[in-house]
């Protein structure tokens, strides 16, 4: 039995039941894709139903504002993914009648959707023949073969698309996908693999040479920057806030945040309070106190922040204000959100 007839095999007895797979509409299958790209499907399943939920169609999420959207995605991170969803949404609902293109050459032209995405939509929904490389497939192909070449290097990007490509079932290409995906989710996993039961245990290069803990390879590329985040967090006496949107292109873009000053390093009370931005925000008399008693490290991709709550009471305020009721409209990064969660329950 060659290596798609037994994926496909496995697959029809071990397929996982999700919800965007008892259709072939692109909508769903697109919103699926782009969400699980950096989102085990456990933790983006609540996500995708609610989605779908607010969002029936292509023509609903690109009515919704921008805010809207964002405050859906609240936790799933990388935000950038929600604001490329709502831009192609709104293109093919305004521009293309809501009919999603069929092939992956004009897939691939959406904003947010790369050679990945492209590829599952376009055999998952079109049975076009274009094999998906995601990380379950350069596990579970750079295993079975054996392969030493950096999944993250361009010759590697490369030569796995080629060879996912040539192990493609082109009679049912969205089929073989699905299977390849879920067998690397399922059962060829990151970590403690299914070896001992796995169909290609007899010919997997790396069950045989006591690979799996080495293999795929990955360059360390990443510098990781360490950034210190002071956020102000004001109470007045009559229970408003200050909440700004953050703009530009850095992190966190289009969601909300309390007034923030960045620092060098960590800084204690008397830093803050003589520092240029807290007295040109607080002119009047406050109340200080550090909320968390060790800075809360937050990891993201390429920076880690090393970030302190400050409770600022005052009595009043000299900028637009949000009352502390209506918080819990405003899309704001997990990070803040967590704190929240917190200081609610501190305050109860």
């Amino acid at each position: 039995m060659n290596f798609s007839n037994t994926l496909i095999y496995w697959y029809l007895q071990n397929n996982r039941e999700l919800p965007w797979r008892k259709s072939k509409n692109p909508y769903f299958v697109w919103l699926s894709e782009i969400m699980l790209q950096q989102t085990r499907v456990a933790q983006g399943m609540a996500y995708y139903l609610k989605f779908t939920d607010t969002f029936p169609t292509v023509f609903d999420l690109a009515n919704a504002d921008e805010s809207t959207v964002l405050k859906m995605w609240q936790g799933l991170g990388y935000y950038s993914r929600a604001r490329n969803l709502h831009f192609t949404a709104k293109h093919i609902a305004n521009d293309l009648n809501g009919v999603f293109p069929s092939t992956y050459k004009e897939l691939i032209k959406l904003k947010g959707i790369g050679d990945y995405t492209a590829s599952a939509i376009a055999s998952i929904c079109f049975n076009e023949p274009n094999a998906v490389v995601d990380g379950n497939v350069y596990r579970v192909l750079s295993r079975y073969f054996g392969i030493k070449t950096a999944i993250n290097s361009s010759a590697g990007i490369k030569e796995f698309k080629v060879l996912a490509q040539t192990l493609l079932d082109t009679s049912q290409s969205g089929t073989y996908n699905q299977a390849i995906m879920d067998f690397g989710a399922l059962h060829c996993k990151p970590q403690n693999p299914l070896c001992e039961t796995c169909p290609f245990a007899d010919s997997c290069v790396a069950f045989e040479k006591n690979l799996t803990k080495v293999l795929p390879v990955k360059e360390k590329k990443i510098k990781v920057r360490n950034r210190y985040f002071n956020f102000m967090v004001i109470k007045t006496a009559d229970e408003k806030t200050i909440l700004s949107e953050r703009k530009g292109k850095g992190i966190w873009q289009g969601l909300y945040q309390f007034p923030l000053l960045e620092s060098d390093t960590i800084i204690d009370k008397e830093e803050l309070i003589t520092s240029e931005e807290f007295i040109k925000l607080f002119p009047d008399e406050t109340t200080i106190s550090l909320f968390n008693k060790k800075e809360i490290v937050h990891k993201l991709s390429h920076q880690h922040l090393n970030t302190q709550f400050w409770i600022v009471e005052t009595v009043t305020l000299p900028k637009a204000t949000v009352k502390w009721t209506e918080i819990k409209q405003y899309p704001v990064p997990v990070l803040i959100a967590n704190f929240l969660e917190e200081y609610q329950l501190k305050s109860n």
